[in-house]
């Protein structure tokens, strides 16, 4: 039932997915953020719950325009669960808005693979970095893969390299005239001062680690699992997929060196996370098991967040 109604991409999939998030991120915040929203918060968290549902639909565009799966709605099924999964990434906005602007930027380098207006792709995928970096400060290392992109699709150029460089010069100086006119010019050297947060917490903690680990090793199989499978596929869609692995491998860097209580960016990994789960299940060629791995993988981050609730 789930493979056949997910598998096809209706309206009714996305209305069905996004109705779900905007419920489940109400009720998240308000059992177990120890805030009540009053009139300001309630206005950030509507502009933050409208980035996320947004970016459910940038997800959808981003995998259909590239055909980076079969037509089908897996992709942005798995992103709602992997909400579901760590929901504590609800409840940091710089984590919903950071993953957003990493989306725009993952677009725009995706597309270099036309190779047409190569240079214009890359400056705009700089600024989204960048505008990214603004909410956590090493999404910078994002940079790493528009280096990466170029060094694969067109490294020949030289004036391609200078274009990532042309695109921090016009961000920084767009920002810092905005800062003069709030009269907060120090807030580039305060905001981007690159301090390792690492809390230990999360780490020994013997449920929120195993969660974890358990997300990393089944992303990393189905990673593998894509690869040999993409080895009878063309060339261009293995190299977006080496985009998307280095997407992942820096969203893991980024949620070691910046996680604490209140921040939560594992969030920006969710989106090769679901590229790769999706080109697994599809790779399942038998309905029966098909229909018993997606069940699973809707019913156990489910129930697993409503024990989290009976033992809140």
């Amino acid at each position: 039932m789930i493979s056949s109604f997910f598998g096809k991409t209706k309206p009714i999939n996305h209305i069905i997915i996004l109705s779900f998030l905007f419920v489940f991120y109400w009720i998240f915040n308000s059992m177990f953020t120890n805030d009540r929203p009053v009139a300001e918060d309630l206005a950030i968290n509507i502009l933050v719950l409208s980035v996320l549902l947004l970016s459910v639909f940038v997800v959808d565009f981003i995998i259909k325009r590239n055909k980076m799966t079969a037509s089908n709605s897996f992709a942005i099924l798995f992103y709602a669960l992997l909400i579901v999964v760590f929901p504590e990434t609800l409840a940091d906005n710089n984590a919903i808005l950071c993953s957003f602007f990493l989306l725009l930027a993952t677009r725009r380098l995706i597309s270099i693979r036309t190779l047409r207006n190569i240079k214009l792709k890359i400056f705009d995928a700089t600024l989204w970095v960048m505008a990214s970096s603004l909410f956590y400060e090493w999404a910078i290392l994002y940079l790493a893969l528009i280096f990466a992109a170029i060094y694969i699709y067109e490294p020949k150029n030289i004036r391609n390299w200078m274009v990532p460089f042309a695109g921090l010069f016009t961000f920084f100086m767009i920002i810092q005239g905005f800062l003069i006119l709030a009269h907060y010019p120090e807030f580039i050297r305060e905001h981007f001062n690159f301090t390792i947060a690492f809390d230990q917490t999360d780490y020994l903690d013997w449920g929120i680690s195993s969660k974890l680990m358990a997300y990393l090793v089944i992303t990393f199989m189905t990673i593998i699992f894509s690869f040999l499978k993409l080895g009878k596929s063309g060339l261009g869609k293995i190299v977006t997929m080496r985009l998307i692995v280095l997407s992942f491998i820096i969203g893991i860097f980024l949620k070691i060196v910046a996680s604490s209580p209140n921040d939560h960016p594992l969030m920006v990994t969710f989106f090769p996370s679901a590229i790769f789960l999706t080109n697994y299940v599809e790779s399942i060629k038998k309905p029966r098991i098909k229909e018993i791995v997606l069940i699973s993988l809707v019913l156990l981050p489910l129930l697993g967040f409503i024990i989290r609730i009976f033992v809140k």
